[in-house]
């Protein structure tokens, strides 16, 4: 029977470019089990059982509408290519699915970029209704025209604009004030801020401190001029010992 699911199962990763879903996970029989829940909402279901393949297939371009993935993952973990994807300022729902039931992993999960969380075993009703959540919401609902006060991400363009005019920004200091902007009035820790932006490169925990000054000389703003109209400013906040908080305000 394991040898049938076996085979099975590498017979339906081969990927056609109308998936609908790409399922994430290692385990043969639960990836089975799955797709023919997703088979039978009426979904293409395109798998993977790794995270480097996972994240092959949600490179730029692809057409999914939602990704269930696994965290723990031979080699690369679900978590990396989570933070890979938003990275790239792909909005293509996620879901997490995973045996890490924990409080503190479903807020990170969350806060790295997840839109559900639905701890295992669970059962396959409570599993089909929230992937048909899911497959309702826009596919670019956050992240074609999203911003906060002054600053506002073109999704179209992959870059952010402020008072209207494009922001030069470095790939990490373009990550990090995305993850700032996910969050904007809410506070953001710096080791929230440390894996998302440096997942790829080692790098100590004060290098969030630098990228986040380089980020206040771009985009803090002084007070208008007496005389003119007032203005909304964009600031990023330091608050000691918890993190930092995108936020803007009208001043007078």
């Amino acid at each position: 029977m394991a040898a049938k699911l076996s085979n099975a199962f590498q017979f339906d990763s081969v990927i056609t470019p109308s998936a609908h879903v790409l399922l994430v996970e290692d385990t043969p029989e639960l990836s089975l089990w799955l797709g023919t829940a997703l088979r039978q909402l009426g979904l293409q279901v395109a798998f993977a059982p790794d995270g480097e393949s996972a994240d092959a297939q949600l490179q730029a371009g692809h057409r999914f509408k939602l990704v269930l993935l696994d965290l723990n993952l031979p080699g690369r973990d679900g978590l990396s290519v989570l933070q890979a994807l938003r990275q790239r300022a792909d909005a293509v729902p996620v879901m997490i699915l995973t045996a890490r039931a924990s409080v503190a992993d479903r807020v990170l999960g969350l806060n790295v970029g997840a839109d559900d969380y639905l701890p295992k075993p669970f059962e396959v009703s409570e599993f089909e209704a929230r992937v048909q959540a899911l497959m309702r919401r826009p596919r670019q609902m956050q992240w074609t025209q999203w911003g906060v006060g002054p600053l506002q991400w073109d999704g179209n363009d992959q870059h952010f604009l402020l008072h209207d005019q494009p922001l030069a920004l470095t790939p990490r200091e373009t990550s990090a004030l995305k993850t700032l902007l996910e969050s904007a009035h809410r506070v953001v820790s710096k080791e929230q801020l440390h894996a998302r932006v440096f997942s790829d490169a080692p790098a100590e925990l004060d290098a969030v401190e630098v990228l986040i000054y380089r980020l206040r000389k771009k985009i803090e703003t002084p007070l208008p001029p007496s005389g003119v109209a007032p203005a909304r400013r964009l600031r990023i906040n330091t608050l000691r010992g918890l993190g930092y908080m995108l936020s803007d305000k009208d001043t007078a």
